[in-house]
């Protein structure tokens, strides 16, 4: 009977220890997904402001093009 409660105590040391060990792992992982969601929140914004850039490049390059003087046939 001893060697039974023996036993079950080693079990739930062993599966103590193991639960400790899937807490921290879970909070590490938990920490290493929120940094990455905000770099990728960043790198999406900077997207976003590349690409209004970028529209707002040609639609220039069309504007002046249109200003510039027409050609010599007309």
């Amino acid at each position: 009977m001893l060697q039974q409660i023996n036993e079950l105590n080693e079990r739930i040391e062993q599966l103590e220890s193991r639960l400790a060990f899937q807490d921290d792992t879970i909070e590490i992982l938990n920490q290493a997904l929120t940094l990455q969601q905000q770099d990728l929140d960043k790198l999406r914004h900077q997207m976003s402001l590349l690409i209004n850039r970028m529209k707002e490049m040609v639609v220039s390059q069309v504007a002046s093009q249109s200003e510039e003087t027409p050609p010599p046939h007309y």
